[in-house]
Order: structure tokens, then C-alpha cells, then sequence
């Protein structure tokens, strides 16, 4: 495992001697327009293992994406390599259908703290609720960013992480994108919440493992890829190939999906997100 082999993957050349903010910012906007959030290996009939040389050889090696238990992990070791004051976090996602977030913590992120100020940095939420920067652990302020205005709200030690939503405008002969939410849905989009509390990579093992066989979580019934671009996202989800640009018009997000067939997914995961899959993809 080499740290200039992993910023040859997310096409990172830049000086890396300080460990400040302006660094951070950089790898991680490099990081999250390189790999992409996805859960094919789940599709693909391939044991996602939680160990970190196997998340290094999949996504630096392979030019794979990951979930958020191997795409955060492998952040979480380049940043530690390069002398961050970092450690793991652990959230629970918020469930739109259930009005509710999960009562078992289900996702990873990290804290970094440069000269006293905590950020939390998280790569692989995916999909439009994505971070773009770096956010300052701070409750109650508006933290605007080309993705949207997000926030973090604390109470009684429980930090709650959200994104102000803006319109979407769909073109007509588009079909409608899977992040597209219910009307009257509010314009806040609650994320997840999460504690203060450092974790250990392995107090994800047993989530990395019910994830893999529970039919019920969103991960199992649906097959997800998508990657930040320079202007917004673009999403693969089953068969539904969505296009997102951020701001298209004031405060309106531009959204176009198509429905690829089979014989047009390899080329789209290859052409769109850079990834070869070893095995049959069954979306």
C-alpha cells in the first residue's frame, strides 16, 4: 500500500507536506471525482470484505468505487498517512420512507482536526447528497457548497446532518430520477445523525456482513454507481442512468435519466465511471 500509488488513482500531483486545510480540500474533491460510491461487487455475486488492504487492492488496484465502510476506510488511511489528526465516526442514516433514522449505526465518516477546528469529511454518501468540501463541525450555521447549503444541527451531544434541497428541472423526455422526492417533502433533507464518539473499523464488521445478506436495506434491492463531476453527479441505479447539474438556473438542479439495456450497461460503468467489472453485473 503506497500513498503515491493511491494519488495516482484519484489523479492527485500536488504538494502534500502540510497537513492543513487546503490539502484536505484538494484530495478529497479528487477522491470523490475519481471513485465512485457504488455496491456492484453485492450485484456481481463478490464478498465485500471490511479489511483495509483488500479495500486498497479493489479500488486503488482495481479502479473500483466502494460503499461507505471502503471508500471512507481508504480515506481515513491516506489522511492518516499524511498526518491528519483523524479518527472514524460512526452514523445512522436517515430513512425518508420511515420517517426516521435507522436505530443501528449503518455508516462511516471522519473527523479531522486542523489547528483546533473539527471538520467532518465524508466521501461516500453518494448520489446528491454528497459533500463537496470539507464541513466545519459547528451547530446552527449554514455551510454553502455548489451541491447546496448543509448544516449540522447538535443536541444533547447528538449532531444531526442535513442539506437544504433545491428544485429539480426535468426535461420531457426524461423519466424520473431516483433521488427525485416525494412533492411537499419539505426543503430540508435530513442525512444522518451521528456521535462524537470514536470508532474502530471493526465496529463495522458485523454491519459489513448484515448488509451483504439482509434482503430488506436499500443496498440489496437496489444496484447503485455515482460519481461526482466538475458540474454535478451522474448516477447508475439498476437500469436508470441520471445526469445531475448543480444550479443549472437559481436554485434549480438539472436532471436527465434514461433507461439503459443490458448491452449498454457495461459501456456506460466503463465510458461514465471508469470501472471494468470482473464478473456479471445483475441489476
Amino acid at each position: 500500500m503506497n500513498i503515491q500509488e493511491y494519488f495516482g488513482r484519484i489523479s492527485y500531483n500536488k504538494p502534500h507536506k502540510d497537513a492543513d486545510l487546503q490539502t484536505l480540500t484538494a484530495i478529497f474533491q479528487h477522491h470523490i471525482q475519481a471513485i465512485p460510491f457504488e455496491n456492484l461487487s453485492m450485484h456481481c455475486g463478490e464478498t465485500i470484505e471490511l479489511d483495509l488492504q483488500a479495500t486498497y487492492n479493489k479500488i486503488v488496484r482495481k479502479k473500483r468505487g466502494g460503499w461507505c465502510l471502503e471508500s471512507n476506510h481508504l480515506l481515513f488511511w491516506a489522511l492518516q498517512e499524511l498526518g491528519y489528526d483523524i479518527c472514524i465516526l460512526g452514523g445512522n442514516s436517515y430513512e425518508p420512507a420511515e420517517r426516521a433514522y435507522t436505530a443501528e449505526m449503518n455508516h462511516i465518516l471522519l473527523k479531522v482536526v486542523i489547528q483546533g477546528s473539527s471538520y467532518i469529511v465524508d466521501a461516500s454518501f453518494g448520489g446528491a447528497y454528497q459533500m463537496w468540501q470539507p464541513l466545519m463541525l459547528i451547530s446552527g450555521k449554514d455551510q454553502p457548497q455548489v451541491p447546496g447549503i448543509f448544516r449540522f444541527t447538535e443536541d444533547n451531544g447528538t449532531w444531526y446532518f442535513e442539506k437544504v434541497k433545491r428544485k429539480h428541472y426535468i426535461p420531457e423526455k426524461s423519466e424520473t430520477p431516483y433521488f427525485t422526492e416525494a412533492p411537499g417533502a419539505g426543503n430540508i433533507r435530513k442525512i444522518y445523525r451521528f456521535t462524537l464518539e470514536p470508532r474502530h473499523i471493526n465496529d463495522f464488521q458485523e454491519l459489513n456482513m448484515y448488509l451483504q445478506v439482509s434482503p430488506d436495506n436499500i443496498l440489496q434491492k437496489k444496484s447503485l454507481c455515482s460519481l461526482q463531476t466538475t458540474e454535478g453527479l451522474i448516477a447508475l441505479v439498476g437500469w436508470t442512468l441520471t445526469e445531475m447539474k448543480y444550479n443549472y438556473t437559481e436554485d434549480t438542479d438539472l436532471v436527465y435519466s434514461t433507461t439503459l439495456t443490458d448491452e449498454e450497461l457495461e459501456k456506460t460503468l466503463k465510458d461514465k465511471f471508469n470501472i471494468v467489472l470482473e464478473n456479471k453485473l445483475v441489476p
